[in-house]
């Protein structure tokens, strides 16, 4: 199924990786960010997706120009890490609103054309964190864990319909944003060594599932989610070991 896409987040990261394959598939594509995405193809609507009215006005210019949303992919996220009792109300609210509650703003507009055409998909964007907790991110395991959540809820109350719903669940993507936060090639090489494929996703691998998902040949998909983290919620640490630390605990090397 090609259409038209609305695509949050579309300025960088994944989301401007999803935009771009999107474009490539032969969507008609419309990128919501507070920031112009430069892209080739990408019809640009400047908006907060936080903020209802501006989504709401965001939503009926993408379908006056390109007709009814066929595909919704919600990327939009933030991060604050600090343990909870360090946590301020405000900073709470920050991702709860950006991660979680931009969800449901975007969902609930586009929801009547959907309903309306009898068809569409919606895609969210998730996290592992929310499977297998990291130090210091409460309240972005819970957000990405009530995106879940609401994905599995939308797909019930509206697969009647038509609509189909999926969440992709990326570990570690080697984005501009990940890697401003590593200390060179040590860090990356310690991110590689924490799954069993020893790698770390690209924008460009979460976009292609994405497009999949979203797609006719991903129709039978919904109400689930979908992992890319090369393996590494599945693992014990301990398998991760080298070898010789492998060996001093009586597991048989790799």
């Amino acid at each position: 199924m090609t259409g038209t896409a609305l695509i949050t987040g579309a300025a960088g990261g994944i989301g401007r990786a999803v935009a771009a394959r999107f474009v490539a598939d032969g969507y008609r594509v419309v990128g919501i960010d507070t920031t112009d995405p430069e892209l080739s193809g990408v019809t640009y609507q400047r908006a907060d997706v936080t903020d209802p009215a501006d989504v709401e006005a965001a939503v009926r210019a993408a379908e006056a120009e390109s007709g009814s949303v066929d595909a919704l992919v919600a990327c939009v996220g933030i991060t604050e890490g600090r343990p909870l009792h360090q946590t301020t109300t405000e900073e709470w609210n920050a991702v709860m609103t950006t991660n979680l509650s931009s969800v449901f703003l975007c969902a609930r507009a586009v929801l009547p054309g959907m309903l309306a055409a009898g068809r569409g998909s919606v895609i969210t964007v998730g996290s592992v964190l929310h499977r297998t907790a990291a130090p210091g991110l409460p309240a972005y395991a819970a957000s990405k864990g009530a995106i879940a959540a609401l994905t599995r809820q939308l797909s019930v109350d509206y697969g009647h319909h038509g609509l189909h719903f999926v969440t992709v669940s990326p570990g570690w993507v080697r984005t501009p944003a990940t890697e401003s936060r590593l200390d060179g090639d040590q860090d990356l090489e310690r991110l590689r060594e924490s799954n069993p494929l020893r790698a770390l996703c690209t924008p460009e691998q979460i976009a292609s599932t994405v497009a999949f998902a979203a797609s006719a040949d991903g129709a039978m998909l919904t109400g689930t989610e979908l992992v890319l983290d090369a393996g590494a919620s599945v693992v014990s640490p301990a398998s991760l070991l080298r070898d010789a630390h492998r060996i001093r605990m009586g597991l048989p090397p790799l």
